[in-house]
């Protein structure tokens, strides 16, 4: 049986246990124009052009957050580095581009921490940055290019911003003791721009 985390006195996983999670509904194909693409048009094996470079589509991932709420996220490669390129659309449009960091060049004790407090910190620092905790997200994650449409794995994330809301630290458990860290930048839906779908 998985371990529960506490959050504020409320066992996280144990939400997930309880199907507050309505991840399995059959969502729609997306559709697109080829004469008219968009960010949100992206998928495996694009091509599209950011920081004057072109990238890649290699995997896509997709995360459930509840409420028929869902994100994507795409690993993207240059040829040279491999980023991951994150699409939400709430209320607004936001595009997020990040790389994969240790959790331990944070802070060397930051997963211990977690694990003994059963909280993150409210504030890190990173980069010559100081981030403040913006939200905490439980949710599920599943890697597209895996046919078991039921194949979901479950997590916690948890986001900070810096003060100017330009960049981004993320934090996610996967088990008691399984951390990932990533850092990135927000960009602006031009910045992602001549969208070509594979095989063109």
């Amino acid at each position: 049986m998985k371990p529960s985390l506490m959050w504020d006195g409320f066992v996280v996983f144990n939400y997930f246990e309880m199907g507050l999670f309505d991840r399995f509904k059959k969502k729609e194909e997306p559709t697109y124009d080829p004469t008219n693409m968009s960010v949100r048009d992206l998928d495996k094996g694009f091509v599209f052009e950011y920081d004057m470079k072109s990238w890649v589509v290699k995997e896509v991932y997709e995360y459930d957050w509840g409420n028929n709420f869902f994100t994507r996220e795409y690993k993207i490669d240059n040829g040279e580095e491999q980023l991951f390129l994150s699409i939400e659309e709430d209320d607004e449009l936001e595009i997020s581009i990040s790389k994969k960091i240790k959790i331990r060049a944070i802070d060397e004790d930051l997963p211990e921490q977690i694990v003994n407090t059963e909280r993150p910190p409210k504030k890190l620092h990173y980069d010559g940055k100081t981030f403040l905790l913006e939200n905490e997200s439980p949710g599920f994650f599943h890697d597209m290019s895996n046919t078991n449409e039921d194949d979901w794995d479950e997590f916690i994330s948890w986001s900070y911003y810096d003060d100017s809301e330009k960049f981004i630290l993320c934090i996610e458990q996967w088990e008691e003791r399984e951390f990932e860290a990533s850092y990135g930048i927000f960009v602006e839906e031009y910045e992602i721009s001549n969208i070509i779908p594979a095989g063109d």
